[in-house]
């Protein structure tokens, strides 16, 4: 009776499984060869340069001595009008020369208004909600503090807001140390695909594309209209994009606005940013499915696409499960009495087709961005995967189990940065004499003193 009742269960969770694996195989074909037929993706270059209203860019920082003179010169060195610019360096408690380096910016350059923080909320969230208090522009900027735009990239980001329905909109994250490591090499077609090929899909498709903090702009009054930052959430953008979404506001993808990141180097520092990720995703999955499938602003297809979206960190343990199912009912005697082989079958050849689906996106990403040595890194992306789900499962059992015993789960994470830069010597605005800021042959600023 019991093995009767294993067998039933195995077919139940395979069947399952299957079902939710298929419909998002399915998806990333779709997406995947949606991206291949665009001839025109759908941007506003048009009015790069005409349309320039009042910004602020807000650039949170913790212990950011490292790279924080990069961020801040290549916000200088951009052209968006200085007298239509401001600039926030949010401190926030650090406890290196993060506050000496702001500090000599803003004495060199009047845009640059720091913002130290010594007291209240810690983390990201509550840092905005405060630098958003006393922005005095119309569109907030926002930059990761170990991220690099190019010059054009924030009237870029600014140009989707002519558009009254565009509440936020989202450049592109390229990794500029690909070379670093087999998983920086991964994490770069990991990321190709995730914005060259899905982002721009879904936003030519017509629907909203997921707004990011690291490089990304938000219109202040709508920004206002949802409230503000969730200070509670581990992931403030993807809380921010639905909770945008459901007050009628759309996303805009920019996809030659290109900021350049730091990728993690070592499995550790990924698995910890993974978590975080998972977490907070999944918290808004809890928090806003019930609104959006009754919001009156999307489309049944807009619907299932936030659905999906919200929804995507669960494929993990479902393949984890169907695996566990299919290897119960090869191990139970019984079960090959009983015509357990075509379920097998059909998991096994669900794994051929859902593969294929999402190197196809990684493929197509790659094509279009002319990259392809190291689209020859294609194969191992098999081990990012294998490493992905047993990272992403593990997140979600700290995260349920958290929710069901009411404690308040992980902190915020700050992703470890190992790129050399200030750090190494005397800083903008004190040290042993002036600074300059020097670019090196990949693009990227350092600060330097004299006699370095």
């Amino acid at each position: 009776m019991a093995v009767t009742f294993l067998i039933g269960v195995s077919y139940v969770v395979i069947g399952f499984a299957l079902a939710v694996l298929l419909l998002y195989a399915i998806r990333h074909y779709v997406l995947g060869y949606s991206r291949l037929r665009i001839d025109h993706p759908k941007d506003a270059m048009e009015l790069v340069g005409f349309h320039m209203p009042q910004v602020t860019v807000l650039i949170p920082m913790h212990n950011e001595e490292l790279v924080a003179a990069d961020i801040l010169q290549a916000i200088v060195d951009s052209d968006y009008d200085w007298e239509k610019l401001e600039v926030i360096p949010i401190n926030d408690r650090s406890d290196d020369k993060t506050q000496e380096i702001i500090d000599g910016f803003a004495k060199r350059y009047p845009f640059i208004q720091p913002l130290h923080r010594m007291g209240g909320q810690s983390g990201k969230p509550a840092a905005l909600i405060e630098a958003c208090d006393r922005a005095t522009g119309e569109i907030f900027v926002l930059f990761d503090a170990d991220y690099v735009p190019g010059r054009a990239v924030i009237k870029m980001l600014v140009a989707p807001f002519a558009d009254p329905e565009i509440g936020a909109s989202m450049g592109r994250v390229v990794p500029h140390n690909i070379g670093d490591s087999l998983l920086s090499g991964l994490l770069s077609l990991e990321r190709s695909a995730g914005y060259q090929g899905v982002q721009q899909a879904r936003f030519n498709m017509g629907f909203t594309a997921q707004f990011g903090g690291t490089v990304g702009a938000v219109r202040a009054a709508a920004l206002n209209s949802v409230g503000g930052w969730n200070p509670q959430s581990l992931t403030e953008d993807t809380d921010l994009t639905f909770a945008m979404l459901l007050n009628g506001w759309k996303t805009a993808y920019v996809n030659r606005a290109e900021c350049y990141e730091e990728v993690p180097q070592t499995w550790s520092v990924r698995r910890r940013q993974l978590s975080r990720w998972v977490t907070g995703h999944t918290e808004c999955l809890h928090n806003y499915w019930p609104d959006l499938m009754r919001s009156p602003f999307l489309t049944k297809w807009e619907k299932a696409d936030a659905l999906f979206l919200l929804a995507m960190y669960w494929t993990a343990p479902m393949l984890v499960l169907g695996w566990l199912a299919s290897l119960l009912l090869f191990f139970i005697p019984e079960a090959h009495q009983t015509p357990w082989l075509p379920a097998a079958l059909a998991f096994l050849g669900y794994q051929l087709f859902s593969n294929q689906a999402a190197f196809l996106e990684i493929g197509v990403a790659s094509m279009l961005d002319g990259t392809r040595i190291r689209a020859l890194l294609l194969p191992l992306n098999l081990l990012n995967f294998f490493a992905n789900t047993g990272a992403i499962c593990n997140a979600l059992r700290k995260f349920y189990w958290n929710r069901f015993w009411g404690s308040g789960g992980d902190g915020w994470y700050k992703t470890h940065r190992t790129r050399g830069g200030s750090g190494h010597g005397p800083t903008f605005g004190g040290g042993e004499g002036p600074a300059v800021a020097t670019r090196s042959a990949t693009g990227l600023y350092h600060a330097r003193a004299q006699g370095d």
